[in-house]
């Protein structure tokens, strides 16, 4: 049994594809781990590029309803920029945080 594992351990392939395993898991630059890490982070970018994306959909479509349609840009300045018509009074309600 000590010799036939002695004689796969001096086995010039065993050596090489030994080698080989631990260059490509740990030394090499583009290693298994960062390969990994680099997916990870791919994957987490593709998933913020689809959010940003509804987001700018969401937001063209605001803009073509403030452009288009003049009560959603009246609205819009009154809740935004709290503009009032000439005969109205606002009052602002601020609503404190309860304690729980």
């Amino acid at each position: 049994m000590l010799k036939k594992t002695l004689q796969i351990i001096k086995n010039k392939y065993f050596i090489t594809i030994l080698v080989f395993a631990i260059w490509m898991t740990a030394i090499d630059k583009n290693n298994i781990i960062s390969q990994i890490k680099l997916n990870n982070e791919l994957s987490d970018l593709q998933r913020k590029k689809e959010y940003y994306a509804k987001e700018i959909a969401k937001d063209k479509q605001a803009i073509y309803e403030l452009n288009t349609n003049i009560n959603t840009l009246e609205k819009f300045a009154r809740e935004k920029y709290l503009l009032k018509r000439d005969n109205e009074d606002i009052f602002i309600i601020v609503r404190e945080k309860s304690e729980e």
